[in-house]
């Protein structure tokens, strides 16, 4: 075995108070005392709101709800020369939805990962499944406290039985004593004392146990019940101490407040181990059975104490044989009478207490630290890492997800008789903003593209009002499309943005060879040559790819305008220019950040190649696309579009979020370009990974899209979907359906590929390589030859 040099561990970290932090602490510093050749650091998740003074163990500190934090605890640790990374996990410690910010962290880290489950749920909420999954497919190794965590992991999350290994909750190595001793110091001198300790909340079923006590106290008049530990921080935070309030208003009524005492206290661990050493029975009088590691059931359990529990799975293992008693669920008299007779039959408490010491022994730290080590050499053999079975991540099984039928209702809601609405208030659609040109073109452009894949078309009345929007937005003097109108049809600017003018010639290009309606066609073409010229001294290099998509139809409807066709090989000339200045070995695209559209750019550029051609286009489009999309590749396989919080970014990696339906739909057409020309499968796959980002198949595992409406969301904010469904959303929606469309109906059949020569083979060839990890500027053919017209 390879020896383990550093080890991080993440989780909750002492001072911090709760079991999590407790555990971690211990865990960090059993290992650490193992062997002075191992070095450890604690990566500490801090809830909202709060600081802590940690100790110099803590080497990294992640605020909970804080995303980017996470990835800096990734990179922190990757650059830290770990060895391997021990995780603490439990659900509600980590921000996001069912705690999902830890997945960014996981999938970024470039050393093996041993997950502990404090949780495992029968029951999971689809959220909470899809984490899990996540996280069993993200680590080497997956450590559960309890044979039945074994079996759910594999019986309900389909994980693989050799990934799994079972490694008890640690205890201190203390003596077996007997309690009076403890007594004495702490005040509780000739009294019988039940226990309880740990974070005082609702689930711990306190109240039972108060409820039992006046049948403890018939048979033991001398008995007191301790309650030791202070309210958990969250419920302070929300209700203050109304729940422990109620509690002892619970003693009092039942004339019993003498025999409760409640010490409101997060004690340290030699005080800890006072208080159950002077202890005569240890309870846990927990509500329900999904409790799969208790750590104060183990530690009273390891010194030696007489408990009585309630059945939940840790306490049916670890009591089992005669090492401790069980009482049904909630039931008070139940509870009331075993700890009677147990506090009454002093041989039999005796052995109890004997035999849990006696069992305990290989749960020590010191022996449990040992099973890590272990654990952690063992995965840093050169063998094949295990992996769940059944994974949520994007696998060659289901990278063609099955696609929706197409669905209008919600465009047709967004849509009224002048236009296509700017925005929504989750599905109804918001006067407040208008109309715009932008998505009115959409519109438009799905009118032509529904036509040219023979699929379902648009109601008449609404690609009408879409030209006619578009027709109205045109200013004659000026040769400038306007852009934003108000809801009572009054125009916001004299002209629009250079790329809402683009994106709209390229829909009049496209409606020029595909729309419907002839006349419409002729009255498209027309529109497109009064509007194009004024593009020659645009600036904007998505504005000269939208227009380049127009003119890849216009140009086939009017093959004898020489200036549309000189004016198409200058924007795609000088696109391939941008894309000279700016490339390097580590940064292959046009610009030197990346922002929205972006896949636009190599899609015009393959397709005006295609219609011209001329090779060293095609190259180039599908260079930056085969780069763009390693980019947008999370490391678990997912489609992650550009986020829009790093648009501002100078040659950085894109940030993950907020991720928009425009950059999943750009993607996937240029995929299809890619693959008409070449055939290359991986095409087909990277169209289908981006598709199922609308499904679900994203960073939150949530879908974007109501399949029976049509409508889709605007997008992913790090925590939750937007809920808005505006008419960029649904139209980038039905644009990428319908371009998916075209995959399935092609089916196993290769696309029509063009007789490519020299360096253009080679990109052919190169295409069929992973986007991922493999692409730098070297391995790319330059631009030479020609392609045969199509």
């Amino acid at each position: 075995m390879r020896p383990v040099h550093r080890v991080a561990f993440i989780g909750n970290s002492l001072p911090r108070r709760c079991g999590i932090a407790t555990f971690t602490t211990d865990l960090q510093r059993a290992l650490a005392g193992r062997t002075p050749d191992i070095e450890t650091s604690i990566i500490a998740i801090t809830d909202a709101g709060l600081h802590y003074d940690y100790p110099p163990e803590v080497g990294f500190e992640v605020r909970q709800e804080e995303f980017a934090d996470y990835a800096a605890a990734a990179d922190f640790i990757n650059a830290g020369g770990f060895d391997v990374v021990s995780l603490q996990h439990e659900f509600g410690i980590f921000g996001g939805e069912a705690g999902g910010y830890i997945l960014t962290l996981l999938e970024r880290l470039t050393v093996p990962v041993v997950t502990t489950l404090h949780t495992v749920l029968a029951e999971p909420s689809a959220a909470q499944r899809r984490v899990l999954e996540q996280i069993l497919a993200l680590s080497a190794r997956v450590v559960v406290m309890a044979d039945k965590g074994r079996e759910l992991l594999i019986g309900s999350y389909g994980a693989a039985e050799a990934q799994i290994e079972v490694i008890p909750h640690g205890i201190p190595d203390v003596a077996f004593v007997e309690p009076d001793a403890a007594k004495a110091r702490l005040g509780f001198a000739g009294k019988t004392v039940i226990l309880t300790f740990g974070l005082l909340s609702p689930n711990k079923g306190i109240e039972v146990m108060i409820d039992a006590m006046p049948a403890v106290l018939a048979a033991r008049p001398d008995a007191v019940y301790v309650v030791l530990g202070a309210t958990h921080p969250t419920l302070v935070r929300e209700q203050g101490e109304a729940y422990r309030e109620s509690l002892v208003a619970r003693a009092a009524s039942l004339g019993i407040a003498e025999h409760v005492v409640f010490l409101n206290q997060f004690v340290d661990r030699p005080a800890l181990l006072d208080h159950i050493s002077m202890c005569d029975v240890y309870v846990t009088p927990y509500l329900n059975e999904a409790q799969m590691t208790s750590g104060t059931l183990a530690y009273s359990f390891g010194l030696g104490r007489a408990v009585v529990s309630t059945p939940y799975w840790h306490a049916l293992e670890l009591l089992a044989k005669g090492r401790g008693c069980l009482v049904p669920f909630g039931d008070a008299g139940a509870i009331g009478a075993e700890i009677s007779a147990l506090l009454s039959d002093e041989p039999r408490r005796q052995a109890m207490r004997r035999r849990a010491y006696a069992t305990s022994r290989s749960m020590t730290w010191e022996r449990v630290a040992d099973r890590y080590a272990a654990s952690f050499e063992e995965i840093r053999e050169p063998q094949p890492r295990r992996q769940s079975v059944r994974l949520h991540l994007v696998t060659p099984a289901d990278d063609r997800p099955r696609l929706p039928s197409l669905a209008l209702g919600h465009l047709r809601v967004m849509t009224d008789d002048t236009g296509l609405y700017q925005h929504a208030i989750h599905a109804v659609p918001d006067r407040a903003h208008g109309y715009c040109v932008d998505d009115n073109a959409r519109g438009l452009l799905l009118a032509s593209a529904l036509n040219l894949n023979q699929s379902a078309r648009l109601p008449e009345t609404m690609t009408a009002t879409y030209a006619s929007f578009v027709q109205y937005a045109f200013n004659r003097d000026t040769r400038r499309f306007r852009n934003f109108m108000s809801f009572d049809r009054r125009w916001l600017e004299e002209q629009g943005s250079e790329d809402s003018h683009g994106r709209t010639l390229w829909a009049l290009g496209m409606a020029a060879r595909d729309d419907v309606s002839t006349s419409r066609r002729s009255w498209a073409a027309e529109l497109f040559a009064a509007a194009l010229p004024v593009v020659e001294g645009f600036a904007s290099p998505r504005t000269w790819a939208f227009t380049l998509l127009g003119l890849n139809g216009y140009c086939q409807v009017r093959p004898d305008d020489d200036f549309a066709t000189q004016l198409r090989l200058r924007l795609a000339s000088r696109l391939v220019e941008l894309l000279r200045q700016v490339e390097t070995p580590g940064w292959v695209w046009f610009e030197e950040g990346l922002s929205y559209d972006n896949a636009r750019l190599c899609e015009a550029l393959i397709l005006t190649g295609r219609a011209t051609g001329l090779t060293g286009y095609v190259e180039a489009g599908l260079r930056t696309l085969a780069w763009l999309m390693q980019q947008q590749t999370s490391p678990s396989g997912l489609f992650r579009p550009v986020g829009t919080a790093g648009f501002t970014d100078v040659r950085l990696p894109p940030k993950p979020f907020d991720q928009q339906p425009v950059e999943a739909a750009a993607t996937i057409a240029a995929c299809f370009a890619a693959w008409s020309l070449t055939g290359s499968a991986l095409w087909q796959t990277g169209a289908s990974r981006a598709f199922g980002w609308f499904l679900g198949r994203n960073d939150l595992g949530l879908p974007l899209i109501d399949a029976e409406t049509g409508a889709c969301r605007d997008g992913l904010h790090p925590d939750r979907v937007n809920e808005n469904r505006g008419g960029e959303s649904v139209v980038s929606y039905l644009l990428s359906l319908s371009d998916m469309q075209r995959f399935e109906r092609a089916g196993t059949t290769q696309p029509h590929t063009l007789a490519l020569s020299g360096a253009s083979r080679d990109m052919h060839r190169f295409s069929h390589q992973q986007f991922r990890g493999r692409l730098v500027a070297s391995d790319i053919p330059k631009p030479s030859g020609t392609l045969p017209a199509p």
